[in-house]
């Protein structure tokens, strides 16, 4: 599996989190008293991660013969971590155009 699309995804994630992070976001989500954006997206990126060592450990359990795993649990939870990380690459993109979108607005 590569994992360099992987942590060049989380890095970008991650310094998006920053960005949305910031002070005056803090600030207003506080006077929202509403969920805070960066822990939940931190919380986000933590679940796919999780779903992905999930998955290829149960992988390299059914490469190496283990009785217990059966290859319908390696295909499912392989594709839950296919599709938990494509929804993270939407939010992601999602995120970068809202960014964008704002920094592009006339002041």
């Amino acid at each position: 599996m590569d994992n360099r699309g992987i942590e060049q995804m989380i890095g970008e994630l991650r310094a998006t989190a920053q960005v949305a992070g910031s002070k005056s976001v803090s600030q207003a989500a506080s006077e929202v008293n509403g969920p805070d954006f960066a822990q939940v997206l931190q919380t986000a990126l933590k679940d796919v991660s999780s779903a992905q060592n999930e998955a290829r450990a149960m992988s390299r359990e059914f490469t190496a013969g283990d009785p217990n795993v059966n290859l319908q649990d390696v295909m499912v939870n392989l594709e839950k971590a296919s599709l938990s990380f494509q929804q993270m690459v939407q939010v992601r993109n999602r995120l970068v155009s809202a960014y964008q979108d704002i920094m592009n607005m006339p002041v």
